[in-house]
């Protein structure tokens, strides 16, 4: 593949899931339409991981990326051949891998200790005892009164989170490579 195409499929995916990263972690703070305040909110939903590390840190290389592949009528291995270049590309790579990173196990965090969620009129991690089971277990998830359905709500975007924090430091992980190898190729 053209080394200015893969450049530029490489930006836009990563510009795409920073976007789902950011929109999913938005949803994660409205588990039911409305706004609960940040005691009745889990840990790991107000790390943001989302919104910071699958978000703005990957979208920060996205953005470098596709401007560099847009090029100015210049070939993709023209931008790369000065060291200062290769620097702040691998730069920028490495902190959207480290966002990812960051989104992943923060996420993975979020779906092994469960919501928060009220029972019996008692906020707590009432499902973090089961270390990740509850996740089979359909009936566990009726323990959480409030907010309504948060179990099946935290588990499908939390899920979402690591799908896309997993291709984003895929994604990162070739755009670090690519502009050490390409001036080789």
């Amino acid at each position: 593949m053209n080394p200015r195409k893969c450049a530029r499929w490489v930006g836009l995916s990563l510009i795409s899931l920073s976007l789902v990263c950011i929109v999913a972690n938005a949803l994660l703070l409205v588990p039911d339409g409305k706004t609960w305040s940040s005691d009745q909110l889990s840990l790991q939903v107000l790390l943001m991981p989302g919104f910071i590390g699958g978000g703005l840190m990957v979208l920060c290389p996205g953005i470098t990326v596709v401007l560099a592949a847009m090029g100015r009528g210049r070939p993709y291995s023209a931008h790369l051949a000065h060291p200062v270049q290769i620097l702040r590309s691998f730069s920028f790579s490495a902190l959207g891998m480290l966002g990812a990173i960051y989104c992943l196990f923060v996420s993975a965090a979020g779906l092994r200790m469960g919501p928060k969620c009220s029972k019996n009129a008692k906020w707590a991690y009432h499902l973090q005892e089961s270390s990740g089971t509850y996740l089979s277990n359909r009936e566990s998830w009726n323990l959480c009164e409030k907010p309504p359905n948060v179990v099946p709500w935290n588990m499908t975007l939390f899920s979402l989170l690591m799908v896309a924090s997993c291709l984003e430091i895929l994604l990162c992980s070739i755009h670090l490579v690519n502009p050490i190898i390409l001036p080789f190729v």
